[in-house]
């Protein structure tokens, strides 16, 4: 069950028996909801003919926050549209996403930026607040857009797909853009490394007659913007770290006071490049590395210099996913699954807590790019009940996303949405419920 944000019908219930995220800590508490607000928290008994949801073995915490998510709308309806992309997130117990400004029109205008805002409106499950483009036609180059315009409608600035190439540039949108008091969101590529590479360049790439990436291709540019960030007090975040270069040049940079934070991704965390395979489901960009940089990519979730997970969701079209490593587009899906595999993966496996990953799913996120939420009495009621003592199967046929790439197909995960509320409207619910 999915409702679009112009529902209307609000929430009554009393939740009893979940570990609830409330006051930065879980905390067993029952949660009584009315007509949309949650009316009070504690060891609560039911009125006649209250409706009551047993939730006993869940975990109740305010919804999860994407801030990298492609929603492909518009221009590229046929990989994923704003309806099944938000649909996807909700399932996923996300009750807010970012949306990647890989569109066409890019959103580098206050113009081309409202077709999406248009679309966002009519079509959205949860909220979605999209990015503005770093550089006219989202190229990485060229001529910047005009920041002060598109400020007010985005949470920041990517040419998310493309790193800008050349270090004036970037040191100039960073000049603007902290005018203004916002945030350059980058993806951090020098084009120059590539060399038509397209995993890797590690074990299997040699094993296997692959093209590979080589690892500085990313840290190269992050070590160039961390010295640009010193220079202009702009706020930056990284999108999708993957190498432990990268990992320690965030942690330096930390130490010395500057205004950076990242983001690593749920394959990144579990998968290396000896798990690789002749498919397309494992092809994204920045590439599956090499074990030793997944093992500090966990590090750095464990002490606190990876700031949060982002699913960097990026659905295609099946044929454009079923052409092997070499051909196949770059690009998996994420958003129904990241929550069961960090849980089953990270928590299960007491490598973090589960506060911990909810600190890397809801609330660094959230306080990062400003968008508050929390689960107490006078508020509406806005979070994701999980289930968290039953195992399932991930499978993509049961996904409401379009795309269905991603190399996770058949793993055994707990922590199966059972419910998602936005503003005290029910977004998801299992139809079994």
């Amino acid at each position: 069950m999915l409702k679009r944000l112009n529902n209307k019908e609000r929430l009554s219930l009393l939740v009893k028996g979940a570990e609830v995220y409330t006051g930065g800590k879980l905390q067993k508490v029952d949660l009584r909801i009315e007509n949309g607000v949650i009316t009070s928290m504690g060891e609560l008994q039911g009125a006649n003919g209250e409706a009551l949801f047993d939730a006993s073995g869940c975990v109740l915490m305010p919804g999860l926050a994407d801030v990298h998510v492609h929603l492909r709308e518009p221009g590229f309806s046929y990989k994923e549209t704003i309806a099944t992309g938000t649909m996807a997130a909700a399932a996923g117990g996300y009750t807010l996403v970012c949306s990647m400004p890989n569109l066409n029109p890019a959103p580098d205008s206050p113009d081309t930026l409202q077709q999406q805002l248009e679309m966002i409106q009519a079509d959205a499950y949860i909220p979605v607040v999209p990015y503005g483009c770093i550089t006219k036609g989202q190229k990485g180059e060229g001529e910047l857009v005009d920041f002060k315009a598109l400020q007010p409608k985005v949470c920041g600035f990517s040419d998310d797909g493309r790193g800008v190439q050349r270090r004036e540039l970037m040191a100039e949108a960073m000049k603007q853009v902290a005018q203004l008091g916002g945030m350059i969101v980058a993806h951090c590529e020098d084009e120059s490394l590539l060399h038509g590479g397209y995993i890797h360049e590690g074990v299997y790439a040699a094993q296997h007659g692959h093209k590979g990436i080589c690892s500085e291709s990313e840290w190269k540019q992050v070590e160039r913007d961390l010295e640009l960030v010193k220079g202009s007090g702009c706020a930056y975040h990284i999108c999708h770290i993957s190498t432990k270069e990268t990992v320690e040049l965030v942690r330096r940079a930390k130490a010395d006071g500057v205004n950076v934070t990242c983001e690593t991704a749920p394959h990144y965390l579990l998968l290396c490049d000896e798990d690789l395979q002749e498919d397309g489901c494992f092809k994204m960009n920045p590439p599956l590395r090499a074990s030793d940089d997944r093992d500090a990519l966990i590090q750095g979730i464990i002490d606190g210099t990876i700031d949060m997970i982002a699913t960097d969701h990026a659905p295609h079209s099946a044929d454009e996913k079923s052409c092997g490593l070499s051909k196949s587009a770059f690009g998996i899906v994420g958003l129904e699954s990241a929550f069961a595999l960090l849980y089953t993966h990270l928590v299960k496996k007491n490598i973090i807590s589960l506060e911990r990953l909810i600190e890397l799913m809801v609330v660094a996120p959230r306080k990062r790019f400003q968008f508050p939420a929390e689960v107490q009495v006078g508020q509406l009621a806005n979070f994701t009940l999980k289930e968290l003592q039953s195992s399932y199967k991930i499978e993509r046929a049961n996904f409401f996303s379009m795309g269905k790439a991603m190399p996770f197909e058949g793993w055994e995960v707990m922590g199966k949405t059972l419910m998602t509320v936005y503003n005290g409207v029910v977004v998801y619910k299992p139809s079994t419920l």
